[in-house]
């Protein structure tokens, strides 16, 4: 099972300086300044775009073992516990978060493209490997998962048979979920119940096993 990530485009809001499912495999805090002192996150501070076609960045923490290619990242999921990654080194604090990525197929496989900070606030596309037509994406505030209502599903045929961009543009007014260009989600912080996402945030992209018997109960 194999998802590829081609390439990311990150662009900044001025003045600012890139699965319901239960608890992602992916998405953990080093620290969380709500319990206890963390270090100054580093900002991005510029607008950049990264090709994977030619290789790694320098930009990202590479978690796994990802390869890299003519069509860019590759996520190879294999065996219990693979969980392939890549984590960028700096923080963003709103902005348009853009990237071009082929989904990896095959039941229990989810790929997916997170925004994500170090208290948990979080705003996510997520792909299950065994549906190659629809999308979901999500949002937490400070890692309150509740009841898990906050999904919603978008249809994307095709998305494990080619490239689409998938766009987040995060601001304090809203967040747009865009799919190719075109709008597939709002959320404004009025209809968030208290949880919208407001702190900076990393980008983490990747692949996992949502089916891996070791994940924590209600992991999918």
């Amino acid at each position: 099972m194999i998802g590829t990530i081609a390439q990311l485009v990150f662009a900044l809001a001025a003045p600012s300086i890139f699965s319901a499912w239960s608890a992602n495999a992916q998405t953990f805090t080093s620290c969380n300044p709500l319990s206890q002192s963390c270090p100054p996150d580093p900002a991005l501070g510029k607008s950049v775009s990264i090709d994977f076609t030619k290789g790694p960045s320098d930009m990202f923490t590479t978690l796994g073992s990802p390869t890299y290619g003519s069509n860019g990242a590759q996520f190879t999921v294999a065996r219990s516990g693979d969980s392939p990654q890549i984590i960028s080194k700096f923080y963003i604090m709103f902005g348009k978060f853009e990237v071009t990525l082929r989904t990896a197929p095959g039941a229990g496989i989810v790929s997916s493209a997170v925004l994500q900070s170090d208290d948990l606030d979080e705003i996510d596309w997520e792909w299950l490997g065994a549906d190659n037509g629809q999308v979901q994406t999500n949002y937490f505030g400070k890692g309150q998962t509740g009841s898990y209502d906050r999904g919603a599903f978008h249809p994307n045929p095709g998305n494990q048979d080619a490239f689409h961009t998938y766009t987040i543009d995060w601001t304090a007014n809203q967040i747009a979920w865009q799919i190719d260009g075109s709008t597939v989600r709002t959320l404004l912080p009025a209809a968030s119940n208290n949880q919208y996402p407001q702190t900076p945030m990393q980008i983490k992209l990747g692949a996992w096993s949502g089916g891996d018997p070791a994940n924590a109960p209600g992991t999918i």
